[in-house]
């Protein structure tokens, strides 16, 4: 299981990425009017916001709070031909497979004084320029595989000829998609057929997230830009995010909370844009929270839906996973509810639970763990 939600922001150049990166990151990155200003990636890493933990911190005190993090990769513009290294497309679609899930964003506000790679505001043709690179670029990889694939149909070895006949048939499949512009994500696969193809690190495999970034006075409903995307992400069961970079930039600028809370309520909005982007990215991926509470801290995790007890030890520490014994659980609802620990316990909301517990989202944790030539200690949490 990985630690943080790792982002990779996808476009054609001049569609904001690079003004948006830096916005939600509050880490400079190079933003000029022309194309492939970014050539090496950007990476900034972003709190994510939780008012849960808040809540939990006012209640129960520690020494400091540790939100959970998304690693957000600023990736240089990608243009017609790219999968033929075209803009050094090669070097920039190599990125993109190391990411976790794609930010493509959409250029959805006119401004003549920033230039179109296109020469025109086009958010369909736009994004089918980049989903056709993509698919393209993984077309080469499953042609490779292909061809080293076919030796092993040959071999003497029975499992492993069976295995190969099968990996040659799910690739012939894919191909055709791929040769179609169509995403590897938008087939239907069955588990065994996702672990074959785990080590070609498809880009049109993994999950996207579409962008629109908009003008200043387009964040509070849609324009004639905005529904083509909407459209295109229907189709493909993809999360929509609208937001103004320039906006979220003014918004990073901003001194503290309070300040950034009051100029988004001025705007008509509820929450920031980077607080729609990672709540929509944690959705896409089914991801999830847990939090462990100590005098030293109360933090935030970060984990997938339907992991263990033992699966999330180990995002503490290998210890915990190595030596756990059990764990003591309560959610983040009871505490509120209750208003301290104490009264929970005394009410016996706090559960004994074992290995293969399935955490909830909001689970408050105190894992119990054994290392040997140890004795029983308490995992990063206060006594309860």
């Amino acid at each position: 299981m990985i630690p943080f939600v790792n982002c990779g922001i996808v476009g054609l150049p001049n569609v904001g990425k690079s003004t948006i990166f830096s916005a939600l990151t509050a880490v400079p990155a190079e933003t000029t009017n022309y194309p492939f200003c970014t050539i090496n990636p950007n990476v900034g890493m972003v709190q994510v916001p939780d008012i849960r933990l808040d809540r939990i911190h006012q209640i129960v005190a520690a020494d400091r709070m540790v939100p959970a993090f998304t690693e957000f990769v600023d990736i240089a513009g990608l243009v017609r031909g790219a999968s033929k290294g075209e803009g050094l497309g090669n070097q920039f679609l190599s990125y993109i497979r190391n990411v976790g899930i794609i930010a493509h964003v959409v250029r959805c506000f006119k401004d003549d004084n920033v230039v179109h790679v296109s020469g025109g505001v086009d958010p369909k043709s736009d994004i089918e320029t980049i989903n056709t690179e993509l698919a393209l670029a993984d077309l080469q990889s499953v042609e490779k595989r292909l061809e080293k694939n076919a030796r092993l149909v040959k071999t003497m070895n029975i499992r492993v000829r069976d295995e190969a006949i099968a990996m040659q048939n799910l690739l012939k499949k894919i191909a055709l998609r791929l040769g179609d512009g169509k995403s590897v994500r938008s087939m239907k696969l069955d588990a065994d057929d996702i672990v074959r193809l785990k080590d070609l690190f498809l880009i049109t495999a993994k999950k996207q997230i579409y962008i629109c970034n908009v003008g200043e006075n387009d964040v509070e409903g849609k324009t004639d830009w905005v529904y083509p995307v909407c459209a295109i992400a229907e189709s493909e069961g993809s999360e929509v995010v609208i937001l103004c970079g320039k906006l979220e930039s003014e918004i990073a600028a901003l001194k503290n909370a309070k300040e950034r809370s009051a100029f988004i309520s001025e705007l008509g909005l509820s929450e920031s844009g980077l607080s729609q982007l990672i709540r929509s990215a944690y959705l896409t991926l089914d991801l999830c929270t847990f939090f462990t509470l100590s005098r030293k801290e109360n933090r935030a995790w970060t984990f997938p839906r339907g992991a263990t007890a033992l699966q999330c030890a180990g995002l503490v520490h290998s210890d915990f996973e190595r030596g756990f014994i059990k764990a003591n659980v309560y959610h983040c609802d009871d505490l509120f509810d209750f208003g301290n620990e104490a009264a929970l316990k005394s009410a016996g909301r706090i559960r004994t639970e074992g290995r293969k517990y399935t955490v909830r989202d909001g689970d408050i944790i105190r894992f119990r763990f054994n290392v040997s030539g140890g004795s029983n200690r308490i995992g990063n949490s206060r006594t309860t």
